[in-house]
Formats: structure tokens, sequence, C-alpha cells
């Protein structure tokens, strides 16, 4: 039986097919399309219409190739939404969450008196993040209340391409608990803090969790596609889904999840909204199964992508990824180190200057040349897992022994050892598709093909390399 994931990140989205054979999971690209943010009515949003044309040109493209996939799923970053009318057409943009609206909205709530992060985070568990989705919708409150009146639904980015593949409106729950307005104990929306924000309760729809089947397509996509699929929700925050792919042999593993973002955390049971969680911001994300992924964002790769993209010629060929480790390397004894999680680089002008600035701010020496600018971001991404590492120990009060790395930045060997290194944890790298196989594996489970998680992950152990890096 043939699976198709439809897995959108921050700047690329791919179409790939997965089946098993011969008890291994066999993985063919079959589709990549660009994702690209754009200025409109002051804000960066997401061209959300090119998104759903290439969505549904992937598919498109998998019958030409010669696949017929029998169901699919689809999975994109968190937090980002669109807001339907009662016609089912959208009010307003998709507004990208590194759009700076939402600057000062916690302040404002906490000044004001009507919610503290305390009381929030105690219900929701939730980390504070400035672009969460609870402080996209106060923003927009704030500056066009008609588009809030006039809305009937919120899908969260990924529902609404399901929406408009299906017909069906629905919530997935990995993604909805990212808006921190879901209850962390009763799994549902909160209606006491809804109502405490005077956000609209109708817009928000009943929360459906992984595994969930949609439907099939409607007749107007069988027509441009010449296949018909049953679509079912894998978890459809790409997290949710790169926590799946985890070839973890046991519980004592902390889970990285890389590419644009580094997702760095554990799997838990249950939630944990102490004070003490809240203040090293950590989130408690719902995963399948309705398993807590208790974990800390870091920057990741989006500082090394920034960095790439401002090295490009003035034909617009940009360094690869080996050749900026490579220049790293030459600089390895620079010794400075910024703090990644700080918001100025969410989206600088010049990610280099930026970099440069947060030395000079912080008295350390300046980083010059390429190379020294990379072992800065190097360095300051290992201190920063070595730290959550810690945390998360400290936390959960357990004694983690390996660190499992899943997604495209699992292919970065230098970054790996100053992992293991800073960590003092052997690290397994790999798969790379983490996030794909994730949401491939929920729909196999669904279709009885794969008896378990427990299951799946022993399988993905056995079809990919999986490569092991020990502490120096």
């Amino acid at each position: 039986m043939m699976h198709l994931a439809v897995d959108i990140g921050a700047s690329s989205g791919r179409h790939i097919i997965g089946y098993l054979k011969d008890g291994k999971i066999v993985l063919q690209e079959v589709w990549r399309f660009e994702n690209r943010l754009i200025e409109k009515n002051g804000h960066l949003c997401w061209d959300i219409d090119h998104l759903y044309e290439e969505v549904v040109r992937g598919i498109a493209e998998c019958r030409k190739q010669g696949y017929a996939p029998e169901t699919m799923g689809i999975d994109t970053w968190a937090v980002d939404y669109v807001l339907l009318d009662q016609d089912g057409n959208r009010t307003g943009d998709a507004v990208a969450y590194r759009d700076d609206r939402t600057d000062g909205v916690k302040d404002e709530l906490e000044n004001t008196g009507i919610l503290t992060f305390e009381e929030h985070y105690a219900k929701t568990g939730i980390q504070y993040q400035k672009f969460n989705t609870v402080y996209q919708l106060l923003a927009l409150k704030k500056e066009h209340p008609e588009q809030l009146e006039n809305a009937r639904c919120m899908l969260m980015i990924p529902d609404y391409l399901n929406y408009r593949l299906t017909g069906v409106k629905a919530q997935e729950y990995t993604n909805a608990t990212t808006t921190a307005l879901v209850n962390a104990y009763t799994k549902d929306w909160d209606r006491e803090l809804i109502a405490k924000l005077e956000l609209p309760f109708q817009i928000f729809q009943k929360i459906s969790v992984p595994g969930t089947v949609l439907g099939e397509f409607t007749d107007e996509i069988q027509k441009q596609t010449g296949l018909n699929m049953k679509v079912i929700l894998p978890a459809t925050h790409d997290t949710g889904s790169a926590f799946l792919s985890v070839p973890a042999k046991d519980d004592n593993s902390v889970f990285f999840s890389s590419g644009t973002w580094t997702l760095t955390g554990v799997e838990n049971r249950e939630p944990i909204t102490s004070a003490e969680s809240m203040e090293h911001n950590f989130t408690n994300e719902g995963g399948y199964e309705y398993r807590f992924r208790y974990l800390k964002n870091i920057m990741g790769l989006w500082m090394i992508q920034n960095i790439r993209k401002e090295l490009a010629d003035e034909k617009g060929n940009r360094p690869s990824f080996p050749q900026l480790i490579e220049a790293a390397q030459s600089a390895k004894t620079f010794p400075a180190v910024v703090d990644v999680d700080d918001d100025r680089f969410l989206a600088p002008d010049s990610m280099i200057e930026e970099v440069r600035n947060a030395c000079k701010d912080t008295d350390q020496p300046v980083p010059e040349t390429t190379g020294e600018v990379m072992q800065t971001v190097y360095n300051s991404l290992a201190a920063d897992y070595q730290k959550a590492v810690k945390n998360l120990e400290s936390l959960t009060g357990k004694t983690y022994t390996s660190v499992n790395i899943v997604g495209g930045g699992s292919q970065d060997m230098y970054l790996n050892q100053m992992t293991a290194n800073a960590t003092g944890l052997t690290v397994y790298a790999g798969p790379t598709e983490g996030t794909a196989l994730g949401n491939l594996i929920v729909q196999m489970i669904e279709e009885k093909e794969i008896e378990s998680l427990q299951k799946a992950r022993d399988i993905i152990r056995e079809s990919f390399d999986i490569k092991e890096v020990k502490p120096q």
C-alpha cells in the first residue's frame, strides 16, 4: 500500500511517497517547491494560495510519475492560521509568525491585569513565544476587529489545506495545542481562558486527533489531479511528526528535531506545568496518542540559512553547507557565544551583523571572517543544547544517556560532534526525513500495516542509516 506525505516547512515543501517493502520503509520524493514570505497589507504573510496550488500540483505529479497512493497526510509548521467566514472564504491574510505585530501583546495582558503568564502557563503548559497563536489573535483583534467578527472558523495552515482538498473543516490536536488556548489537562479548548481574552468561541472547531480520517478529495481535486486519496490527519505540526520518527530504543534519550528550528525535548505521558518549567520556558505540546512533547524551541539552522543567503554572489549562487562547515572548522578555536534564543535573531536585516553586534554587546571578541561568524553560531547552538539537556534532567528528574537527532540538520556532522561534546552524550543522527516519516507512519498505523508506534520506530531503525557520534 502506498502513502503520500506532504511536508511543508518554512522555506520549502515536499511530496514524499512511502511504502513498506521487505519489512522496511521506502521513501521517494516526487515533488519539491518553494515556500515564501511576502509583504502584504503591511505584514509578512505566507503566500497561502501558492502553497495550495503546489500541494495540488504535487499530487498531480504523483500520477504523472506512475504513483497512486491510497492515503495522504499534510504537516506544516505550527501557530499560523487563517480565518474563514460563513461561506468558507478567508477573512484576511495568512500572516506569518515572523511578523512583528505581536510585539508587546503579552506585556499588555499582564500590565492591564487581564492575564498573567503564570496563569496562562498553568492552564496550557505552552512556553512563551511572542508569535504564539493566542498573541496573533489578540493583535488581529486590535488591528482588524472586523476580521474576527466576520469569522466563523479558524483553521491552522495544514487544516486549511486539508479543507481545500476535502471540503472538511477540522482542527488537529498537535497543531491546536500550539495556539496556547488548549488546556493541557482536558486536552480541549480552554473555554475560561478564551472567554477571559474575549475571543469569539465560535471560531474554534472540534479537535481531532492524529489518525482521524477526514475523507476523500472533492470532485474538483479529483479532476485536477487524476487521483483520489483518503486524507488522514498525521501529527500536522511538523515537530509532532518528527518526534514520531525518532528511532529511540528506550525512554532514556533526548529527542532533537533539527531544521530551521531545533526542537529539543522528550515524550511524557503527563504535562509539566510547574513554575520551574515555566521559568525555563519549556513547552508541553500535544503529541500522538496524547503523549506530550516536552521540549524547548531553539533557533536552530535558521541562523545558518540566513548567513548562507547573505553570502550569495551577484548571480545568486550561495555557498554550500559543507563550505560553511569547512569555514567554521578553520576558526574552531574562536570562542564567542551568543544567546540564540534572543528575539534579535528572529528576522534581522543582516544575520551576520546581528551576530557581530551581539558579541559586541556582551564584550566578547567580534567575529570578522565568515569562519568566525559560523563558529560563533555553532558554539552558541551547542551551548544552548547543553543547557536544554541539563534543564530537562532537572525538570523531569531523569538522567538521559543519549541524544537522537532527526531531520535535515542531522546531516551536519560537525554540529553533531559539537553536540556530543557539549552534552557528554552519544548522539544518534538520522533519519534525515524525520518529519515525512512521522507523517507516513501515522497513515500506516491507521491502515493497520504497522501495529504500533514502537513497532514503527523499530522499522525505522532498520530502514535507515543512523550514525553514532561519541563525545570526544
